[in-house]
């Protein structure tokens, strides 16, 4: 599993640090830390935690193009 939280969208509700505390934690009262790979026994709390931001600054699994492997072409 593949989380990102867009730090510039986050507003510190810290919604996810109560509904998925192994993967979200807030440090002091503004500051969000999180696991960007957490196991996939946390996928539920993670997902409910993603759903239940108020700004949807979480996002899971996404994989942008830019970030997807280049495929070898054929010689």
């Amino acid at each position: 599993m593949r989380v990102v939280v867009d730090l510039s969208r986050c507003e510190g509700y810290a919604q996810c640090a109560f509904l998925a505390p192994e993967a979200f934690r807030m440090h002091g009262e503004e500051a969000l830390m999180y696991d960007p790979g957490p196991d996939d026994t946390q996928r539920g709390p993670v997902l409910r935690a993603a759903a239940a931001c108020p700004v949807q600054a979480i996002l899971v699994d996404r994989l942008e193009e830019r970030d997807a492997p280049v495929e070898a072409s054929a010689p």
